[in-house]
C-alpha cells in the first residue's frame, strides 16, 4: 500500500528508504522509532481510505545495523463501514524486511500484512475478507526509487484478485532549508478485475520542522474507475489536496 512517513503519502515512503538506505551505509547502527500523526485525508496508493475525511495515524519501527528490520503501523479509516460491514474501522500493518546496497544501489525487500482489526467484509455479497499480505522490492539509483508490490492473498477486500500487483516510482528532491520535494506515479492492477486497475499520481512538499516534527501537503490523483471506486456517494479516488502532521521520537 507502506508512512507524513505514512501509506497516505505513499511518495515520501519510498522517498525514506533512499535516505534510510545512505544513513546505515553511513553508520550502521541499531535503532528504536515511533511516530504519531494526523492527515486531512487518509490516501494510499490515491484512493482514500477514510472518506475524503482526516484520519488518527502512529506507529513503530526497529531497524537493526544488521539492515533487517521490522514495524507496526496503524491509521483509522473508514472504507470497510462504508462498503457494508458491521465492523472494522481500523487499519494495523506488520512488515520486515532487509536494507542494503549493492554499489551505488539501495535496495529494500520485505512482507508487509494489512490486517483490518476485526473486520467482516467478507461477510459482504460481492467482496472478500479485506486483510491483505504483499511481498515487495525497491530500488533506489540517486534521487530515484522504483518498488515492486505483489499480493500473496485478495487485495483489500476484492474477490479472486491474488496476485494483483503495484508498480511504484518516485524521486526525492531536497529543495534546502528543510524542504523535500516528491514527486511520484503508481499503477495498480487488480488480477481479473479491470475496473479496480488504475494509475495514481502525486506531488509531495514536505518540511523538516525540527525536534522530530514534520509538516506536508501533497496533490493527489488518480485515474480510477468512479463507480468501482464510490461509496456512501463519495468518488475515493477524486484529485485533492492532502496535508498532514507528523511527530517522530
Amino acid at each position: 500500500m507502506k508512512k507524513i512517513l505514512v501509506p497516505t503519502l505513499i511518495a515520501l515512503a519510498l522517498g525514506s528508504v533512499s535516505g534510510l538506505a545512505q544513513a546505515q551505509a553511513a553508520a550502521p547502527a541499531s535503532s528504536l522509532s515511533f511516530n504519531v500523526g494526523a492527515v486531512s485525508d487518509y490516501r494510499y496508493r490515491g484512493i482514500s481510505q477514510s472518506r475524503l475525511q482526516p484520519a488518527l495515524q502512529g506507529g513503530l519501527d526497529y531497524a537493526d545495523k544488521s539492515g533487517f528490520y521490522v514495524g507496526a503501523w496503524g491509521s483509522t479509516i473508514k472504507f470497510i463501514k462504508d462498503s457494508g460491514a458491521s465492523k472494522g474501522n481500523v487499519e494495523l500493518d506488520l512488515y520486515g524486511g532487509y536494507k542494503g546496497a549493492v554499489g551505488d544501489v539501495a535496495y529494500d525487500v520485505g512482507f508487509l500484512r494489512y490486517e483490518y482489526v476485526g473486520n467482516k467484509l467478507g461477510e459482504v455479497p460481492l467482496y472478500a475478507n479485506a486483510n491483505t499480505s504483499e511481498v515487495y522490492g525497491a530500488a533506489t539509483f540517486g534521487l530515484v526509487t522504483a518498488k515492486y508490490s505483489h499480493s500473496l492473498t485478495n487485495v483489500f477486500g476484492t474477490p479472486n484478485s491474488k496476485n494483483s500487483y503495484y508498480l511504484d516510482l518516485s524521486a526525492a528532491f531536497d529543495m534546502g532549508n528543510g524542504f523535500t520535494l516528491v514527486p511520484h506515479v503508481g499503477h495498480q492492477m487488480v488480477k481479473n478485475n479491470d475496473a479496480g486497475t488504475y494509475t495514481d499520481y502525486a506531488l509531495t512538499l514536505s518540511k523538516d520542522l525540527g525536534n522530530g516534527l514534520s509538516a506536508s501537503a501533497a496533490i493527489v490523483g488518480t485515474d480510477a474507475d468512479k463507480v468501482f471506486y464510490t461509496l456512501k456517494d463519495k468518488f475515493n479516488g477524486k484529485s485533492g489536496l492532502v496535508v498532514g502532521l507528523k511527530y517522530a521520537f
